[in-house]
């Protein structure tokens, strides 16, 4: 007896245009475990860290924060746009959507499939106003993407 499979078509139609989101859990308007994060060292690249973490605080009322892969992360809802890390030699400001985010002056560094960064190091000059632009900028795009997505 030959086995018949019924088959459910499926409306594929607008899957490709269809914005990918990485959500996150946990997070809160301010997170004990970030604050902790934020004021565990005294040095130079934690105070850069801390500078651009509050950068992304000012955001909205919307942000909300936890730790993710021991760093601090800024979301609005459950979808990360932006996180700061501290390595031994540098900061990086991260952008979980960089991919997407208009950088005219080319701060933005990294070849993944959507996240780019921003490498801040002490003694080197940066452009505020720009990395400032593109926190609001990733800020906006994840706006859009949850507007999209509901």
């Amino acid at each position: 007896m030959a086995r018949t499979s019924r088959r459910v078509p499926l409306d594929l139609r607008g899957l490709g245009r269809r914005p990918e989101m990485f959500r996150v859990t946990g997070g809160t308007r301010r997170a004990a475990a970030v604050e902790r994060w934020l004021g565990a060292d005294a040095t130079e690249l934690r105070a850069i860290a801390r500078t651009w973490f509050e950068r992304m605080r000012r955001c909205g009322d919307e942000v909300r924060e936890l730790l993710h892969d021991g760093c601090p992360v800024a979301c609005v809802a459950d979808a990360p746009f932006a996180y700061v890390n501290v390595f031994k030699a540098h900061v990086n400001v991260g952008f979980f959507n960089g991919v997407a985010l208009d950088d005219p002056t080319g701060l933005l560094v990294g070849s993944g499939k959507h996240m780019r960064h921003v490498k801040l190091r002490t003694g080197e000059p940066m452009d505020a106003l720009a990395l400032g632009a593109l926190i609001e900028a990733a800020n906006a795009d994840i706006k859009a993407r949850l507007d999209a997505t509901a």
